[in-house]
């Protein structure tokens, strides 16, 4: 059983790895855009990005309940129920928050002609980069409680 449980726990890793990282960069691979042409195929990458910050969220999640499981006494952690529901929340910022301030962005990657970036991209992207970057401290702050586990007067001090 230990040993399943240092297969889960490696897994659990690679898979904050895989999913959390690229996460992080998805803003500055967009933000280097000089024009349309760039911007789209910056877009495109991005896309192809979220497929692993998708898959490794997915494991995350997995792995994280399937250790709380083997290890019921997690549930009574204070640092490991804040990362659950931390991470829940991040996990609707997708279809609550992102979803419907980048549709506006895709619409405008698809519609608009000419090779310059219009204006109304950079209001658009600033609002989304702001939720995504709400997102990335939401993240940073579970990794942080993974890895520091504080007891329950230290995430006393947070609140």
């Amino acid at each position: 059983m230990v040993f399943l449980y240092q297969i889960i726990l490696l897994l659990h890793v690679l898979s904050a790895i895989l999913g959390m990282g690229p996460g992080f960069a998805m803003i500055y691979i967009v933000t280097k855009a000089k024009n349309m042409t760039e911007l789209r195929h910056a877009y495109f990458i991005r896309n192809r990005l979220h497929i692993f910050v998708m898959i490794g969220g997915t494991l995350l999640l997995l792995s994280g309940l399937a250790m709380g499981i083997m290890r019921p006494y997690l549930f009574g952690s204070a640092w490991y129920v804040t990362s659950l529901i931390l991470f829940l929340t991040a996990l609707g910022f997708g279809p609550l928050v992102l979803s419907p301030k980048s549709r506006p962005i895709k619409e405008l990657l698809k519609n608009h002609s000419g090779d310059d970036i219009p204006a109304e991209y950079y209001v658009l992207a600033k609002k989304l980069f702001f939720a995504e970057r709400i997102e990335n401290i939401i993240f940073l702050i579970i990794i942080a409680l993974m890895i520091l586990k504080p007891s329950q007067f230290f995430l006393f001090l947070f609140y």
